[in-house]
This record gives structure tokens, C-alpha cells and sequence, in this order.
């Protein structure tokens, strides 16, 4: 009987030994290591010479210095006179401006849309959207301008200006491009439908369009809200996961967006893909990010090209016009 004793307390032991290590790993993995993906895409391309680079910039809006990443066009310093579209490309929850490209690995997406020809070469703006508590796992960032901090000046407004002033930018906004996945997905949305003067193209990546902080705050409910004049301008791609978590809200929050937007004349496309969220796997997570990103972008360079042939077309019939891009 004793001996059973001893060994019953040793199990139990070694189980709560056990169960603590794995609590332990697990908050760490969550909470120090940010969840990081168990099968990362790439993230490099050797020969590129596309670099990323960030860079800091003061922000009156949120009364700090604030950071961005920029990744450039690879003949950007070889014709001085050339001007490029912008796209601004915008983190989910827990995250921060090189989240595209140390998770998601961005540039061997623009290395291989640039060689195809889907997308002309662009700046490539990646703006730390963190707001005044910082990044948790715990929150997402607020992508509007409230208690947290001013969020959408900051990213519509101020970031917009510097990136004008320091970089060789098409100033019309029919060449300005601004998208995300998941939470910065609604907040691409949620920001760059109040600028409609700065950004005309929109793109989400397994997204959502309302938030517990308010109709104030839901692309659903804004959109609405835009004079037909000015939705003729708005070009949108929605993507989502057949296989998403949380019931498939992200799909269904898609799915009405883009109802909403074929109600309104919105000029939209939406796809529906194999997974979603994630931490492994082929089709989720950074994966699912770094595989349709191919496909947001393609799109994005699709109304870019058009825009320009658009311009190209009036110059055509008033020959004399020198109109600046």
C-alpha cells in the first residue's frame, strides 16, 4: 500500500511538473514569442535588390517620434525623373511595421509580381500601427483616432505627407493603395475610406469590417455613408478563408462588405480561399498572407495600370496639357 502511495505521488508530481512546463511554453510562445508561425514562408530572395528599410518620422497627431518601413522599387535610384504608385500595407494584432516582411515575406511576393508584370514597381510603405498601450496578444490596434491615440491621422493623413515629401510618389489618388490583413484589414479600410483625397485602392487579406468600438469605427457602416460621386473612385479586393476561425466570422464579415458594396456601386472583387488564421500549415496563418498576397496585389497593379492608361488616354486628346501626376 505504501509503495502504491509513493508512486501515485511521484506521478502527481511529475504531471504538475509537467503540466507547468507546458503552461510555461505555452505563455511564452503566446505572450514573449508573439505565436510565431511553425512553417514560415520566405521572407528573402538572393540577387534582389529590393531592401527594407525603416525609418522614423515625429508625429503630432500622437506626440511621439514615430516608425514606418519602406521597401523601394528596385530602379528606384536609376531615373531620378520617374514617380511611383505607393502602397500601404498595414499589420494585424501583435504585431508591428516589419511584421510584411519578417512574417509574411513580402518581398519575394514583389520580387515575382514585378518579373510578371502584374504590378508596376511602387513604393511600399509598412506603417507601425501600434497605438499609445502598445502591442499586446491581448488587443488588436485601434486603427482610428480615440482614447488610444490618433491613429488614423497619424496613418491617412500625417505618414501620407512624409512619404510625399521624402520619396519620388504619382501624387493623384488613384495610385495610392491601402490594405492589410486581418485587424489591419479593417483598418486599411476603416482609415482609408476617410481619406478618399490619399488613397482610392483598398485591399483585404482575411479581414473584418465592423469593431466592438462603435458603428463610428465600421467600414460596413461608413461606406454607406460616401456620396455616390465620390464611390465611383473606390476600388476594392476582399479575400477570406473557407476555413477561418471564430465560426467563420471573418468570412461572413467579408461576405456582407462586399454585399454592401454591390448594393452601393462600389467597383469590388472577393475571393474565397482553402484556410485563413493559423499557426501552421500551407494555407494559414503568415502562409495564407504570403500565398494571396500575390492575389491582392495583382490587383492593386491592375488599377494601377489602368489609371495610368486612363491619364494617357486624356493627354492623347489634349496634346498641350501638362497636368502633373
Amino acid at each position: 500500500m505504501e509503495i502504491a502511495k509513493k508512486r501515485w505521488k511521484i506521478l502527481t508530481g511529475i504531471g504538475a511538473a509537467t503540466l507547468t512546463l507546458l503552461v510555461g511554453a505555452g505563455y511564452w510562445y503566446v505572450f514573449i514569442a508573439g505565436a510565431p508561425q511553425l512553417d514560415p514562408p520566405p521572407t528573402n530572395v538572393a540577387g534582389s535588390e529590393m531592401t527594407f528599410k525603416l525609418e522614423t518620422f515625429n508625429s503630432k497627431a500622437m506626440g511621439e517620434v514615430r516608425r514606418y518601413g519602406v521597401i523601394l522599387p528596385p530602379d528606384y535610384n536609376h531615373n531620378s525623373s520617374k514617380r511611383y504608385p505607393v502602397i500601404f500595407l498595414l499589420h494585424g494584432g501583435h504585431d508591428d511595421a516589419r511584421a510584411w516582411v519578417d512574417k509574411i515575406g513580402i518581398i519575394p511576393v514583389l520580387v515575382q509580381l514585378y518579373k510578371s508584370g502584374k504590378l508596376p514597381p511602387s513604393i511600399v510603405i509598412t506603417p507601425d500601427g501600434n497605438d499609445n498601450r502598445g502591442s499586446s496578444p491581448f488587443w488588436d490596434p485601434d486603427y482610428y483616432d480615440g482614447p488610444h491615440g490618433q491613429l488614423s491621422t497619424l496613418i491617412g493623413e500625417e505618414l501620407v505627407t512624409v512619404v510625399k515629401t521624402r520619396y519620388l510618389t504619382l501624387n493623384k489618388p488613384e495610385f495610392w493603395a491601402m490594405g492589410g490583413l486581418s485587424s489591419g484589414a479593417w483598418g486599411a479600410f476603416n482609415i482609408g475610406l476617410r481619406h478618399l483625397n490619399n488613397f482610392n485602392v483598398f485591399f483585404s487579406q482575411i479581414g473584418y469590417f465592423t469593431d466592438e468600438s462603435g458603428p463610428q469605427n465600421s467600414p460596413q457602416v461608413f461606406v454607406q455613408q460616401i456620396p455616390p460621386k465620390q464611390r465611383q473612385a473606390i476600388r476594392i479586393y476582399l479575400d477570406a478563408g473557407l476555413n477561418d476561425l471564430v465560426g467563420g466570422e471573418f468570412l461572413n464579415s467579408s461576405q456582407r462588405f462586399h454585399q454592401t458594396l454591390n448594393k452601393l456601386g462600389i467597383k469590388n472583387v472577393f475571393y474565397t480561399y482553402p484556410g485563413g488564421h493559423g499557426l501552421s500549415g500551407p494555407n494559414y496563418g503568415w502562409n495564407y498572407d504570403h500565398k494571396h498576397a500575390l492575389d491582392s496585389l495583382s490587383y492593386v497593379g491592375k488599377q494601377f495600370k489602368e489609371a495610368m492608361q486612363q491619364i494617357h488616354s486624356e493627354k492623347s486628346k489634349t496634346p498641350n496639357s501638362k497636368k502633373p501626376l
